[in-house]
């Protein structure tokens, strides 16, 4: 259904609010103890590159999970899903114990 959002997707949400909450709030925490303006957007820079990097990658995780899902509730098709007798009907076949000259 569109829209509906799984409990990993919202985790996954959640956890990406609090990095970028973080990318804001570690960069004006250092400024309030006195590190240089350049450390701190360095910091912020590179915290907000890793955010973007783990976002990425549970969005691919996210993607991968719900493929899985799908081929798990599909139904079952193809060659390898017929079952029934005489299955194997591909190469040489002798009749009972008769010995193969």
């Amino acid at each position: 259904m569109p829209g509906t959002r799984t409990p990993s997707e919202d985790a996954a949400t959640d956890v990406i609010r609090w990095a970028a909450f973080s990318c804001v709030l570690v960069p004006v925490v250092l400024l309030w103890y006195g590190s240089s303006l350049a450390g701190a957007a360095g910091t912020a820079l590179g915290l907000a590159a890793v955010t973007a990097v783990c976002r990425i990658l549970l969005r691919q995780s996210e993607r991968g999970a719900a493929r899985l899902r799908e081929e798990a509730e599909a139904p079952r098709r193809g060659r390898r899903q017929r079952g029934g007798t005489g299955g194997h009907r591909s190469g040489r076949h002798s009749g009972g114990d008769t010995p193969v000259a």
